[in-house]
């Protein structure tokens, strides 16, 4: 299935969805909608060998990436890449959701 197009509807639920979930729907590419409520944050990882693309739907709040934990203000209309090898979290400072889809991917190495 991999080498086919997919379309898939997001839901209105107030909770994860998962959109891509890897081989064989993929060539390796995983993808999800994230819903997080006011307070809520999705928990510190790493994107370990893959990179990884933000995009922020609804709502406000917070992205701290890298070992420094810099922060970054997120908002719906925005995207944020994250690079291999890269801690990081997303907290919703928002009095609204925050609701984003992430996409993960192999990194190439060299």
């Amino acid at each position: 299935m991999a080498n086919e197009p997919v379309i898939i509807e997001l839901n209105n639920e107030p909770d994860y969805q998962r959109l891509l979930g890897g081989a064989p729907q993929t060539c390796g590419m995983r993808s999800g909608r994230v819903y997080l409520k006011p307070g809520e944050c999705c928990g510190v990882h790493s994107t370990e060998q893959h990179e990884e693309q933000l995009v922020f739907l609804a709502g406000a709040g917070i992205a701290y990436i890298g070992d420094e934990k810099k922060s970054y203000p997120v908002s719906v209309g925005k995207i944020s890449y994250i690079p291999p090898h890269t801690v990081h979290n997303i907290e919703n400072t928002g009095s609204e959701p925050l609701i984003y889809i992430y996409c993960v991917a192999p990194a190439k190495t060299e």
